[in-house]
């Protein structure tokens, strides 16, 4: 499944990056993959940033603000029919992110 299109905060860092592979463990939509020893990002739209990659990263190489809210707001808007609204018009933006 993707969400919502080039807006997740997911950030790697291939310098600190060990290759572990941790972060294909414990990622539930497939976002990693290793390739030359490295983690790399095979699909950030996939990306519900729910945390789990940075939390369990040994090396500190990935970071991510999770809950943002951007999935949570398209999984609710599929849950509820509506338009889906993370609380990014209240900062000013328009819309969702």
């Amino acid at each position: 499944m993707k969400y919502l299109h080039n807006v997740t905060s997911l950030q790697l860092s291939l310098r600190k990056c060990t290759g572990c592979g941790t972060c294909i463990d414990v990622c539930p939509h497939r976002v990693f993959s290793i390739e030359g020893r490295k983690a790399v990002i095979l699909d950030r739209d996939r990306c519900m940033e729910c945390g789990a990659c940075a939390m369990n990263c040994p090396s500190g190489a990935l970071s991510v603000d999770k809950g943002v809210g951007c999935a949570a707001a398209l999984i609710n808007s599929m849950i509820t029919g509506g338009e889906p609204t993370c609380g990014c018009e209240k900062s000013g933006a328009d819309g969702c992110c």
